[in-house]
């Protein structure tokens, strides 16, 4: 018989497998991890999950558990940890405010679209519904749906059931558009003996658009005279980043990146138009605005790459939208597109390079260069003293590793970051920028350990605010206990230190100039408390011509190293000072504007 006709022969069933040795339903979860391929999970132990813990010491030679100082730390590298892989990371936190310090990550893994496992111990089953100690209802906290924290939240009360629940938490973190699934495990269930057998490793089903709707996307960049393509979103792999940008390049189409996903395409490529979220180049916002097409690949549109939605007009834009999401709830959430497309990440680029260009000069030839040139011009730094920002973030990439990951948290300093670092492609390095498209504070640091941890091999370096760092700055013990940063890979955390929560004061300014009140820190001595954590830690910088050796003190160092960068609190965004800002907000005031 041959291949083709014994493909279409009835499968004959599996003969069953044989019964597992009995072992606690705790021991069951972990093995089931493993089969899916989870090599790190992250968390701060409690007694309401010991047995798993049991079960991490069972299979140490194949899963690592990383004992965290706090939840949302936990929460955070296990929401880095899915960013750089695309498979959901795992964190296990306890009962009641071991959970709700977590909230922090797994919100963030909504909002920035990342795939995530929460497991939370839960009081025994006798003992629920009695307010028993720290007992909460899970599904009222973390309620799935649009506006909720999680895709879907259950409550696993049969060991036997273990590996279904967890076969069906992945497929639901990554199918779709990708997100965060909390699974509560009661105590009892997980001392339970069980016989269960694990399930194989779960491969997400891929959404690709249907032929015709690809047609109409053709046909609308044939009538197009200044398009724009903005790529960003989750569930991108290194296959489907490369076709789209074959398919750019085919069509000279200029391409800016949505909020915190510059690694999408290549910074450096000659189609690169600039990153399209908090600080965009006024340019690039001007030229979005005059598009005749915009054709948004992954992005959520949402507040910050659309500036306030004004970038776009909600919920009918003027210019022609064509919107490519894997999510379909998320399409037509917002705006009313001209054509909307349902398509995994992993399959959109690739249907987009099918797409065959016109022959001969593009009729946005110019358009397209002109982008380009108002790029060049933005990366142009008007010097600032006596530490300016922008050569600290162009040292960074000229001394360090062209596979670095950048990690950073929410602050006004990340802003030099967006401007000034040309992130490299996913599908050359693997994903380089993580950062919370959910502004929360605190996440650069656990983010850049789990990836010193996870990726071992590359160096992986934090820029953080002062009021940023110290959100989360207890995981350098973290970071110390596991070993991150002593392999091949540096781990390296700046902390620009302005004294001041900045971003609050900017807009106190801009709002009630002159009237401080709350937005000023009080900070430690950044070197000494790395020193006490087991870091290395040279003097404070305050000049930019003490950054370069700094770094290369770090670079040379033997473990994590720190650099304390003391910045003038004036020097607030890449384009004004907080003195500016006071003294326009006093003119409109006095003007009555």
């Amino acid at each position: 018989m041959n291949a083709s006709a014994a493909d279409l022969r009835p499968r004959t069933p599996d003969a069953p497998a044989a019964p597992a040795a009995p072992r606690p339903g705790g021991h069951l979860l972990v093995e089931a991890l493993v089969a899916q391929g989870v090599q790190i999970a992250y968390g701060v132990p409690g007694e309401s999950y010991l047995a798993v813990l049991d079960g991490f010491h069972e299979h140490r030679e194949h899963i690592r558990f990383i004992a965290c100082r706090q939840e949302g730390g936990a929460a955070f590298m296990a929401e880095a940890q899915g960013k750089l892989d695309g498979r959901p990371g795992v964190c296990f936190v306890t009962r009641g405010p071991g959970a709700t310090n977590a909230s922090i990550g797994l919100h963030t893994a909504f909002q920035d679209s990342t795939p995530m496992l929460l497991f939370v111990g839960q009081v025994a089953s006798d003992q629920r519904d009695r307010e028993a100690f720290q007992e909460l209802d899970y599904r009222q906290v973390f309620g799935p749906g649009t506006l909720g924290m999680a895709k879907w939240v259950a409550e696993v009360q049969d060991a036997d059931r273990l590996p279904e629940y967890i076969a069906r938490a992945f497929h639901t973190a990554m199918q779709g558009r990708p997100g965060p699934v909390v699974l509560v495990l009661p105590e009892d269930m997980l001392t339970q003996p069980t016989r269960a057998a694990v399930l194989p490793r779960v491969e997400p089903a891929q959404a690709w658009p249907a032929p015709g709707a690809l047609r109409a996307v053709r046909a609308r960049l044939l009538a197009a005279q200044r398009p724009i393509a903005i790529v960003g979103g989750s569930g991108w792999d290194a296959a489907s980043c490369a076709a789209f940008e074959r398919f750019a390049e085919a069509w000279q189409l200029p391409v800016g990146c949505a909020f915190r996903f510059q690694d999408l395409f290549d910074n450096a490529h000659p189609l690169y138009a600039g990153d399209v979220g908090v600080g965009v180049n006024p340019a690039l916002a001007a030229r979005i605005r005059a598009a005749d097409l915009v054709l948004a690949v992954g992005a959520r549109l949402g507040e910050m790459t659309t500036g306030g939605y004004a970038l776009l007009q909600a919920p009918r834009p003027a210019q022609t939208l064509v919107h490519v999401h894997a999510g379909p709830e998320e399409l037509g959430r917002v705006y009313a597109a001209d054509l909307l497309l349902q398509a995994s990440m992993a399959a959109a680029g690739k249907a987009l390079e099918s797409l065959t260009p016109p022959a001969g000069a593009r009729p946005w030839a110019d358009w397209t260069a002109a982008a380009r040139a108002d790029l060049a011009a933005n990366r142009q730094a008007p010097p600032v003293a006596p530490l300016d920002l922008a050569v600290v973030v162009q040292t960074l990439h000229r001394r360090l590793p062209p596979d670095t990951i950048y990690t950073n948290g929410a602050g006004n300093y990340s802003g030099w970051l967006h401007r000034y670092l040309p992130y490299p492609p996913l599908h050359r390095h693997g994903r380089s920028q993580l950062a919370p498209t959910s502004g929360a504070m605190g996440y650069g640091l656990p983010a850049a350990v789990a990836a010193a941890l996870a990726q071992p091999q590359r160096t992986v370096l934090n820029l953080a605010g002062d009021g940023d760092f110290l959100m989360t700055g207890q995981e350098l013990a973290t970071a110390t206990a596991h070993g991150a940063g002593r392999g091949a890979g540096k781990l390296i955390s700046v902390v620009v230190d302005n004294g001041s929560y900045g971003t609050i004061r900017m807009h106190q300014e801009r709002e009630y100039p002159g009237r401080v009140s709350g937005s000023d820190l009080f900070n430690p001595d950044f070197a000494a408390l790395a020193r006490a954590y087991g870091w290395h830690a040279g003097p404070a910088v305050a000049r930019t011509e003490d950054f370069e050796p700094a770094l290369e003190a770090a670079l040379a160092a033997d473990r994590p190293a720190l650099i304390h960068l003391r910045l003038d609190t004036d020097v607030i965004t890449t384009r004004s000072r907080l003195s500016e800002i006071r003294a326009q907000a006093e003119q409109r005031r006095r003007g009555g504007g």
